[in-house]
């Protein structure tokens, strides 16, 4: 776990590999600012300043060891409040289900500060 946590925080180089992951998933994590604050199995918890959700949802699929990841197939998101330019926004992604064919995924956003839920998948 904490080999993923050095991985997504890693500013420009990519990693070679990443126990069979595709490197390409990783990429937006890496070039964004993305900081990981919490990454344990099933749940990852990241950080970041305005402006995700697809990407960090399917990260916490990725955490249970599926040998890899597909596009969504529905986003939902309901909007409660909004967040500044330059406002730091954190990330909490848990994989509900995870099967064969379908991972599926929650995902909540809230201002850091106060922890106030500014979105929700």
């Amino acid at each position: 776990m904490e080999s993923v946590k050095k991985f997504l925080e890693k500013e420009g180089e990519m990693a070679i590999t990443m126990d069979g992951l595709p490197q390409k998933f990783f990429e937006p994590f890496t070039m964004k600012g993305i900081k990981v604050d919490l990454l344990e199995l099933g749940r990852i918890v990241c950080s970041f300043e305005v402006p995700l959700v697809d990407l960090i949802g399917s990260a916490a699929i990725l955490t249970i060891g599926t040998p890899s990841f597909g596009v969504s197939v529905e986003i939902n998101v309901s909007y409660l409040d909004f967040a500044y330019p330059g406002e730091e926004v954190e990330v909490e992604a848990r994989a509900l289900r995870v099967g064969k064919a379908v991972g599926v995924a929650s995902v909540e956003l809230r201002k850091k500060k106060t922890c106030k839920i500014i979105a929700f998948n």
